[in-house]
């Protein structure tokens, strides 16, 4: 294959074109870091026959969109990443030479992916060219380490007319290809009450804490595990001293399904635990905000199908195939996926380490994912 061949030797221009990627900060919530990052991707994806835009954000650096308009006579196909990173500045910084390894923040999660991508669309437009392969669809997204609070309407978008979508997150071990991700919830739950002195009017005093205690016992007694739903209060608070009845108390719940009827369901459920607990405990109310964030990345015939596909580009390349288990986060292959479209994920570079600072990617895979991807836009 001509794309193969010209990705051979391009390790050293792989890793110059992400070094300075990875050398700059684009934690979400660093603006100026991100369109610093957003820029450099601009360069790189200035490939003949790609064609770039902006959307802006009044909160996040720019969202980036990028087409083809390739073989009319084919569906699009649609590729989709990130930006941003979970590092604040100063936290995890630099790019790091360690061997057969790259350490440095968003080396996998996923700046790597978009390296691979990138390179994949210059093998193909310097051989092929781009017109002979399907239209493409590429969407870099700022906020995605959030869960995509615009990120998803970008997406949705710009990929409604696309057949199927890779995302290029963090590669598994053993180039495991993902089918199925959970959806992901969450919940702020605030009870309130009346305050009175806990010794002379503690009769007078409608306990927020209480009630919200009452609530937290009945949400987390809805995780089944069985069906991969969990509940978690991750944060509690209330109160002012010990001897003042509280009226007021919060928390947060995340929330975990793997099927949109599951989601439906579970955000119901939480919503009537929530009204029984004011009911019991009289005198009390609790308020319920929020629900689902991201929709679980749902396991379909045709995304095995498109799964199959480019495991054999994958192997041809000489990567593994296998379909990896289910994954308990959530990423933007959620987004096209609960709009019909079959979607496969964690295409980026092998390593592991994503959240930590043992970020890591194992460098030969850079070029290997890359032929990969030109292999399956060339079936």
């Amino acid at each position: 294959m001509q794309a193969a061949q010209w990705l051979s030797d391009r390790l050293p221009a792989m890793e110059a074109a992400l070094a300075p990627l990875v050398e700059q900060n684009s934690f979400t919530e660093n603006v100026e870091g991100g369109r610093a990052v957003g820029a450099g991707l601009t360069q790189l994806f200035a490939i003949e026959g790609v064609v770039g835009r902006k959307v802006a954000s009044t909160r996040f650096a720019d969202h980036l969109v990028f087409s083809t308009v390739g073989d009319r006579a084919r569906a699009p196909i649609a590729l989709v990443g990130h930006l941003d990173t979970v590092f604040p500045p100063g936290t995890f910084t630099g790019y790091r030479v360690d061997g057969d390894l790259r350490r440095g923040p968003g080396a996998l999660d996923m700046k790597g992916g978009l390296v691979v991508v990138a390179f994949a669309l210059r093998a193909l437009a310097e051989t092929v060219g781009l017109a002979a392969i399907a239209p493409l669809r590429l969407v870099i997204v700022a906020d995605e380490e959030i869960g995509s609070p615009e990120g998803q309407g970008v997406i949705r978008e710009a990929i409604a007319d696309a057949r199927s979508c890779l995302v290029f997150e963090s590669g598994r071990a053993g180039d495991a290809i993902i089918t199925r991700r959970k959806g992901t919830g969450m919940i702020k739950a605030v009870a309130h009450g009346k305050a009175a002195h806990a010794g002379n009017l503690h009769h007078e005093g409608k306990n927020a804490v209480w009630a919200l205690a009452r609530f937290v016992d009945a949400v987390q007694r809805l995780t089944d595990y069985d069906r991969g739903v969990t509940v978690n209060v991750g944060k509690f608070t209330g109160g002012t001293s010990k001897n003042t009845v509280p009226d007021r108390a919060e928390a947060l719940i995340d929330l975990r399904f793997c099927t949109h009827a599951d989601a439906e369901q579970l955000v119901a459920a939480v919503r009537a635990a929530a009204v029984d607990s004011g009911v019991v405990i009289e005198g009390t109310r609790l308020e319920i905000e929020g629900g689902v964030a991201r929709p679980p990345m749902e396991r379909t015939d045709a995304s095995v199908a498109l799964m199959n596909a480019y495991a054999e580009a994958a192997r041809a390349a000489g990567l593994g195939a296998s379909e990896a288990p289910l994954i308990g986060g959530g990423s933007d292959a959620s987004t096209s996926s609960a709009m019909g479209i079959a979607s496969i994920d964690g295409l980026g570079p092998r390593g592991k380490g994503f959240h930590t600072e043992d970020e890591q990617i194992e460098v030969v895979t850079l070029v290997k994912k890359a032929e990969a991807l030109a292999r399956f836009l060339a079936l």
